[in-house]
């Protein structure tokens, strides 16, 4: 895999990179660029016959996942929205849910906020929050990686129907921390019911007016597993477990006293794209499952426009 900036013309549609995908030498192509440049580019590897791993989010809205997936054919396609599931912790987590040890899911979710700082040095990418760039903003940065570690912890069996969420926007006093002309959310939260009754909820912020907070949890009716996401100390999984002889009872299931595994954060996404190609199967996180995020996460921002519920 590598880049070029080269820019050509096929059919009608300049595309910066195109020249890149059809290098016969270039097997795979890693879109790391702005949201509202991918899609084009991608359409155009695919179409080259690369296969393709995107940054996050995966696409401007759901009609451009629909389409990527359409141009897909055999090849293999990845969202970089999977990298915090492969350290240890995460896999670890992923394993015990399947066991079974939890019960019926009943709630899964996530609360974590960063309190504002003092004004930054240096400008901030134009890119990150204005929506005509990035499709969304905080939602898009942060909360495909939340979903994708949540959806994915969960074996991705949570087959979401219907959300309602809230969006705001930077608090008038800190509008020195953003670039001008920013229009997209710096916190959002979400309510998502699933099949079957279970609630997903997922609730983060930036440039905030509170403390430091990260809970995350998955809550059933055998039990909990209390996790994080960024693998901070302490390194820990905790299963609370309820039964009739002791009620509720706390363990550590699994603990970590290393660093975390950074590389397998940074460089898991192609690392994993590249093992599928080779051993012919689906990466961690397909443009099917990366559509699911788009999903939620275009009707979190129409249910916070609209005021009322959305169905999926």
């Amino acid at each position: 895999m590598r880049s070029n900036g080269a820019e050509t013309c096929r059919g009608r549609e300049r595309i910066e990179g195109a020249e890149l995908c059809a290098d016969p030498d270039v097997e795979a192509v890693v879109l790391a660029l702005p949201c509202h440049g991918r899609f084009a580019l991608a359409m155009e590897a695919f179409a080259q016959g690369k296969h393709v791993l995107t940054e996050k989010p995966v696409a401007m809205n759901v009609g451009e996942v629909e389409q990527m997936i359409e141009a897909r054919g055999d090849l293999v396609a990845a969202c970089c929205s999977e990298r915090y599931r492969f350290p240890e912790g995460a896999q670890v987590a992923t394993e015990f849910v399947a066991s079974g040890a939890l019960g019926d899911l009943r709630e899964v979710y996530h609360r974590s906020f960063s309190p504002a700082g003092p004004p930054p040095d240096g400008p901030r990418p134009e890119w990150r929050l204005k929506r005509h760039l990035n499709g969304g903003g905080f939602m898009v940065n942060w909360g495909c990686y939340d979903l994708d570690y949540l959806l994915g912890i969960c074996g991705w069996k949570l087959k979401p129907q219907t959300v309602f969420g809230q969006t705001w926007t930077i608090a008038p006093q800190l509008a020195s921390h953003v670039p001008e002309g920013s229009d997209a959310e710096t916190h959002y939260t979400a309510l998502i019911r699933c099949e079957g009754g279970t609630m997903l909820k997922i609730e983060r912020g930036e440039y905030m007016a509170i403390g430091t907070e990260d809970a995350w949890q998955i809550i059933g009716t055998k039990g909990s597993l209390r996790l994080t996401m960024l693998q901070t100390k302490p390194k820990q999984l905790i299963f609370d477990e309820a039964t009739e002889e002791e009620g509720c009872q706390s363990r550590i299931v699994w603990e970590s006293d290393e660093e975390a595994n950074v590389h397998l954060v940074s460089k898991g996404p192609a690392l994993d794209l590249a093992a599928a190609i080779r051993e012919g199967r689906e990466p961690s996180t397909t443009l099917e499952k990366a559509l699911i995020v788009q999903q939620i996460t275009d009707a979190v921002y129409a249910s916070a426009a609209s005021g009322e519920a959305v169905s999926i």
